[in-house]
């Protein structure tokens, strides 16, 4: 089982880090072999694949809710770059390569950002909850994910979540990128908009899915470091059914070590999510 120690970077090491990181990134993008999703189509595409939706105001422990409401307001730039994309076959669909970066000349304004797992505030902040949105929705459906980072710190408690811990993408401009191929042979559509309460999303198709998943948990456990923390662990995997409801495989999907920012619960349930 991996072993996690908070990591102590200088302020001078983070900032030529992201300079690196982020120059490799525009290097792919421009002479990569990759070929991006780009396009849109205003008509939604017949069949709907899975969908999902989250709480857009939540009030979490230490955290003002300006923070909040704020991040909306991100949410509603973002997903108007990303609404009605389509992935075709041999697309790939990049999360920043889409959005750009989130400056204050678009409109972005500061929301909650998670730093080395402590809050604070930066231009565009909160559109993780996107990008998870985005990845979990992606799992029930037979769309590749070819990158995706997971978090390395579980900021907050358990308090009415209703999927797996882990089960989400963090995201930061642009090395920390969420990319899914589409390796079928059908487009698929990103629906992602707004409603009054909730962060919502559907990836729809041109054909009808003929399978279904199930994605679930396993191997959870909290372990005590040497180092007097604690670091919380598991695996995800999903379910594959046929049309006929019948269960087909298993697959692992990833798994998850994170360094805990908070004194673990004595009982953790484990949360599963059927597709709809």
């Amino acid at each position: 089982m991996e072993s996690l120690k908070p990591i102590k970077r200088t302020p001078i090491r983070i900032y030529f880090g992201k300079k690196y990181y982020r120059s490799k990134r525009y290097f792919d993008w421009v002479f990569g072999n990759k070929k991006f999703s780009m396009k849109k189509e205003d008509q939604p595409l017949k069949h709907q694949v899975f969908a999902h939706q989250t709480l857009l105001l939540r009030e979490l422990k230490n955290v003002d809710m300006w923070l909040q409401h704020n991040k909306v307001k991100n949410l509603k730039i973002a997903t108007q770059k990303l609404n009605k994309i389509i992935i075709r076959p041999g697309e790939t669909f990049s999360y920043w390569r889409l959005l750009g970066n989130t400056t204050k000349r678009k409109g972005y304004v500061d929301g909650m950002v998670l730093h080395y797992g402590k809050v604070t505030t930066g231009v565009g902040g909160g559109l993780c909850q996107l990008s998870n949105l985005i990845y979990w929705m992606t799992l029930h459906t037979p769309l590749t994910i070819t990158e995706r980072y997971r978090h390395s710190y579980d900021v907050f408690p358990d308090s009415k979540r209703s999927q797996p811990f882990g089960s989400g993408a963090t995201c930061a401009y642009n090395y920390l990128d969420l990319q899914i191929k589409n390796e079928t042979n059908t487009s698929y559509q990103l629906i992602v908009y707004l409603n009054d309460t909730h962060l919502v999303g559907e990836w729809r198709s041109e054909t009808p899915a003929i399978q279904s998943y199930e994605v679930y948990e396993r191997e959870h456990a909290i372990t005590m470091e040497y180092w007097g923390g604690y670091v919380r662990h598991n695996r995800i995997h999903r379910k594959v059914f046929n049309s006929d409801k019948i269960q087909i495989d298993d697959e692992f999907v990833t798994e998850n070590h994170a360094i805990m920012m908070y004194e673990p619960l004595l009982e953790q349930e484990t949360v599963t999510s059927k597709s709809i």
